[in-house]
């Protein structure tokens, strides 16, 4: 195997018409530039990790993720899975084609230019990031799942968990986002936790938590994935005004200045004591039976990624 070839997972966006005409667009662009590789398409979401392993145990080097943020983080939960000996000199990339792209767009990569991606990607410039961590501490089971940009506890897991649901019953529609928004006005806007960060004891009704390694769809938009940090945001229930006027900043990147977020920054386990069974999702994918008690932690400079040169 030529530690020069990739191994690429493409990861169609479900639901969309032409979406082959995507990955010949890509396909083009690697062929005019040279670029060996070998390519495997993701039979679906739940496929990635398990593809990750077989070509991450084949011997490839250079891992290209043609998808999202929940792309990413089955591929990062699938090579740490494999153990550090087999992951030391892997480096993972990415070329965006998601729902959400965050991770990516963080650095600087969009669906918009291919060519500028590949581009960067062949260049192969490595920076050791950090990768976060969520481990349970129950005495019935333990589990842990690593995440590259964020893990949110509450109202903004709790939607992802309606997206999904809607998305199954309706397709990738307009009538999805409709279905989600209405399905939410049945679930609980507020769930009581119990929550360690730092010296601090948050002990009250809160409307969703996110923990961030990177932006965390604007949640914490000061976290970085390289200064071995975790940000926290802690929302309590505004009132409906409020809301709207949180929705607002949070476009426009003044989401801390809200009144009802707190905003935290640790080097330390961030522990969950109690969450009343709130929704946990870590990279806009939804934990499945994931409850309290659970820890949140950090990896810092865990694995290579390919950044723009």
């Amino acid at each position: 195997m030529s530690t020069s070839r990739w191994a690429i997972i493409y990861c169609p966006k479900q639901g969309v018409r032409r979406s082959q005409k995507r990955w010949e667009n890509i396909r083009e662009i690697l062929e005019r530039r040279d670029v060996e590789y070998d390519f495997v398409q993701s039979e679906d979401p739940s496929s990635v990790g398990r593809l990750t392993k077989m070509l991450v145990s084949n011997g490839y080097k250079t891992l290209i993720i043609v998808g999202g943020d929940s792309a990413l983080n089955r591929a990062l939960n699938g090579m740490i899975e494999l153990g550090e000996e087999a992951t030391r000199d892997v480096a993972l990339g990415v070329i965006p084609n998601g729902r959400g792209n965050d991770y990516a767009t963080f650095w600087g990569f969009t669906e918009e230019d291919d060519e500028q991606t590949v581009g960067w990607l062949v260049k192969r410039r490595l920076r050791k990031v950090d990768v976060g961590f969520i481990r349970s501490t129950s005495a019935e089971a333990s589990a842990e799942h690593y995440f590259l940009n964020c893990v949110n506890i509450g109202l903004v897991a709790n939607i992802m968990k309606l997206k999904y649901k809607a998305r199954r019953i309706f397709g990738l529609t307009t009538l999805t986002y409709f279905a989600s928004m209405f399905l939410l006005l049945f679930q609980r806007l507020e769930t009581k936790m119990r929550i360690r960060i730092n010296e601090d004891k948050v002990e009250r009704k809160l409307m969703t938590v996110c923990v961030g390694n990177c932006r965390g769809y604007g949640q914490t938009p000061s976290a970085v994935p390289y200064n071995g940090m975790l940000d926290v945001t802690v929302v309590s229930h505004p009132e409906v005004a409020q809301l709207f006027e949180g929705m607002v900043m949070l476009f426009t990147g003044k989401f801390l200045n809200h009144r009802d977020v707190q905003a935290y920054r640790t080097q330390r386990l961030i522990h969950f004591e109690e969450t009343h069974h709130a929704t946990v999702s870590t990279d806009g994918l939804v934990l499945k039976n994931y409850t309290s008690p659970f820890e949140i932690g950090l990896k810092p400079e865990y694995i290579d990624f390919i950044i723009p040169s």
